[in-house]
C-alpha cells in the first residue's frame, strides 16, 4: 500500500470531504465571523484567502497530520538540499540552485550566468553583428514546452519593462507560426534561438531547419550560423547542425525543462529586459525558496497553497482548477501552470510503484479573469459541476480600469460563493418590476447556486520580483501536492511515450501492431479521405 494510504489521517480527510460536501460555503461564513482572519495567510505582500474553500478548523487540523505523517518537512529540506527526489531517474532536482547565491552547484551556475550576461550585453548594446555586418535586432525563440512557456509567460508579464531587441516565440510546428513571425523580419538583423535541452525535440528541430533555409536565402549558407544560438544540454548536437561553439549556452542535466525559466533558455528574455531586470526575477524567487524552506508549515504560503489544491484534487475529488488572473499581462499563466501541474503531477504510480488511490492532478484551465467573466463564467454560476478557481489579483494599476478589475475579481469571487436562492431571485425580479407570475416562472432560472470554492492571492504590483515570486510559489506548491501524493513530479514518461509515436510515424515505420484507426487516419491524410 502507497504511504498516503498508510496514514490515519487520509481515512479521516475522505471521511471529512464526505461530510462537508452536505455544507454550503455561505453557512460557514454566517457562522463565523473570524472566518477570514482564521482561514488566509500573508507573506511579505502577498495574501493568500482560502476562506472560501470547503474547509474548516478540523479539516487543517487533519492536513497537518498528514503534513507530520508524510514528514512534508524532511521532503523540503531533500529538495532544497539537492538529493535525489527525482526517484524515477534516480536524480535531484535542482531548480533552486539556479536563482540560489551559493551551493554545490554555484560554479556551474556562475559560468552559465556568466555566458548569459555576454551574450545579453552584445545584444542589448546593438554590437552583435551578423553576417553582413549589420545589427542583430530581431530574436526569434525556437522551442517548445519549458523551452518556451516559461520564457514567453515572462515575457508577456514584463511587457511594459521591454527595452532590447525585439523578440518573437515560436513553438508550434504549424508552418503559419514560424512564417508569421518572420513576415517582419530581414535574415541580415534576425537570429535564432534554438531551446532544446535534449536537442532532439522534433519541433524544435524541424523550425530549426526551415529557419536555417530562410536565412541561406538571404544571406548565403556561410553566414547562417552568425545567426544561430542554441541552449542545451548537448551543445555537440547543436555545433552538428551549425550552431557555433561559442554560441552555444549550457543548459545543466539537472534543470528540468519546465523548472528551466531561471536558466540560460530565458536568454530571449534577458535580452528585452536586461541583466537587471532578470536578476530582480530570480531574486524574487529566492526570497520565496527561502520562505517555503525556513517558515513554520502553518505559516508557509507554497505549502498553505499546496495542502488546499490537494485537499479539493485529491481529498474531494474535484477533477478541474480554474486559474484565472486578474491581469491582462498574466494571461498566459494558465497555459505555463498546465505544464507545470500536470506535466509535474499527471502521474498515477506512487513511489512503492503501486496506483495512487487518490486523485492526482487536477485539470487545469483558465484564462484572464476579466474576459472569461463575459464567457465561461456561465458554467461556474449555474453549471452542474463544482469547479475550484484561483482568482490572482495584482495590486497597483494605472488608472480606474485597474481598480475595477480588482474589483471584479473580488466580486466574482463572492457570488460564486454565495449564490443566489430561488426565493433571492423572484423578490429581485419583483422589484424589477414583473408580476408575482412571472417571477416566479423565471426564479429558476435567474437563481444561482453558488458554493463554488476558491482561493484568491492578492499579489504585489507586478514587477520582475514579484514574477520570481508568483513562478516560484507555484513550483513548490506542486511540490507539495507531489510529495503528499507520494508520486514524482519531476519526470514525464508519458510525455516522452508521445514522442516515441510521432519518431516512429515521422519515420514512416508504421509499427506491426499499429491499430486500424491509426492505419486509416494515415492513409486518409496521404491519399485523400
Amino acid at each position: 500500500m502507497n504511504l498516503l494510504m498508510q496514514t490515519s489521517a487520509w481515512p479521516a480527510l475522505r471521511s471529512k470531504a464526505i461530510q462537508l460536501s452536505r455544507v454550503h460555503l455561505r453557512n460557514f461564513f454566517e457562522q463565523d465571523a473570524e472566518r477570514f482572519a482564521r482561514f488566509s495567510l500573508r507573506h511579505d505582500g502577498w495574501l493568500l484567502d482560502y476562506s472560501k474553500q470547503r474547509v474548516d478548523g478540523e479539516t487543517m487540523t487533519m492536513l497537518m497530520d498528514l503534513v507530520s505523517a508524510l514528514d512534508l518537512p524532511r521532503g523540503i529540506r531533500a529538495l532544497a538540499a539537492g538529493d535525489q527526489i527525482n526517484f524515477t531517474e534516480r536524480r535531484a532536482a535542482l531548480h533552486m540552485a539556479l536563482r540560489a547565491q551559493d551551493g554545490s552547484h554555484a560554479d556551474v551556475v556562475r559560468d552559465c550566468r556568466a555566458a548569459l550576461e555576454h551574450w545579453v550585453r552584445l545584444i542589448r548594446n546593438r554590437e552583435l553583428l551578423g553576417a553582413t555586418g549589420q545589427t542583430i535586432t530581431h530574436l526569434i525563440n525556437l522551442g517548445i514546452g519549458g523551452s518556451d512557456l516559461g520564457p514567453r509567460l515572462a515575457m508577456e508579464a514584463l511587457e511594459p519593462q521591454w527595452n532590447g531587441p525585439v523578440v518573437k516565440f515560436v513553438a508550434n510546428l504549424d508552418p503559419v507560426a514560424l512564417d508569421l513571425a518572420l513576415r517582419d523580419c530581414k535574415p541580415a538583423h534576425t537570429a535564432f534561438v534554438i531551446s532544446s535541452k535534449s536537442f532532439t525535440t522534433q519541433e524544435t528541430l524541424a523550425n530549426a531547419q526551415v529557419a536555417m533555409k530562410w536565412l541561406a536565402d538571404g544571406l548565403g549558407s556561410a553566414g547562417v550560423g552568425q545567426h544561430l544560438f542554441a541552449v542545451t544540454n548537448r551543445p555537440a548536437a547543436a555545433q552538428e547542425l551549425g550552431v557555433p561553439a561559442h554560441h552555444c549556452l549550457f543548459l545543466p542535466e539537472w534543470v528540468g525543462g519546465r523548472y528551466s525559466v531561471w536558466s540560460s533558455i530565458s536568454l530571449p528574455l534577458a535580452c528585452a529586459i536586461g541583466m537587471q531586470a532578470f536578476g530582480e526575477m530570480l531574486e524574487g524567487a529566492r526570497s520565496m525558496d527561502e520562505h517555503f524552506t525556513r517558515a513554520p508549515m502553518n505559516a508557509n504560503l507554497p505549502v498553505m497553497f499546496g495542502l488546499i489544491d490537494f485537499w479539493n484534487a485529491s481529498g474531494m475529488g474535484l477533477e478541474t482548477l480554474a486559474v484565472l488572473p486578474y491581469s491582462h499581462l498574466l494571461r498566459s499563466l494558465p497555459s505555463y501552470l498546465q505544464q507545470l501541474e500536470m506535466e509535474s503531477n499527471g502521474k498515477r504510480c506512487t513511489s512503492t510503484g503501486e496506483l495512487s488511490r487518490a486523485p492526482t492532478s487536477p485539470v487545469v484551465w483558465g484564462g484572464s479573469g476579466i474576459v472569461g467573466q463575459h464567457a465561461y463564467h456561465q458554467q461556474f454560476y449555474q453549471g452542474t459541476r463544482m469547479m475550484p478557481m484561483h482568482f490572482i489579483v495584482p495590486r497597483g494599476g494605472r488608472d480606474e480600469r485597474s481598480r475595477m478589475m480588482q474589483l471584479n475579481a473580488l466580486a466574482q469571487s463572492a457570488a460564486l460563493m454565495r449564490g443566489k436562492t430561488r426565493d433571492e431571485a423572484m423578490e429581485e425580479l419583483k422589484r424589477g418590476g414583473l408580476s408575482e407570475q412571472e417571477a416566479t416562472r423565471l426564479a429558476p432560472h435567474v437563481a444561482c447556486p453558488g458554493n463554488q470554492p476558491s482561493t484568491t492571492l492578492i499579489m504585489p504590483e507586478l514587477t520582475p520580483r514579484s514574477l520570481g515570486q508568483l513562478i516560484a510559489l507555484y513550483e513548490h506548491k506542486v511540490f507539495v501536492q507531489g510529495w503528499l501524493l507520494g508520486i514524482n513530479s519531476f519526470d514525464q514518461y508519458g510525455v516522452e511515450y508521445g514522442k516515441q509515436m510521432a519518431r516512429s510515424l515521422a519515420s514512416g515505420r508504421l509499427p506491426s501492431d499499429a491499430d486500424a484507426s491509426t492505419r486509416g487516419l494515415l492513409s486518409a491524410l496521404e491519399h485523400g479521405v
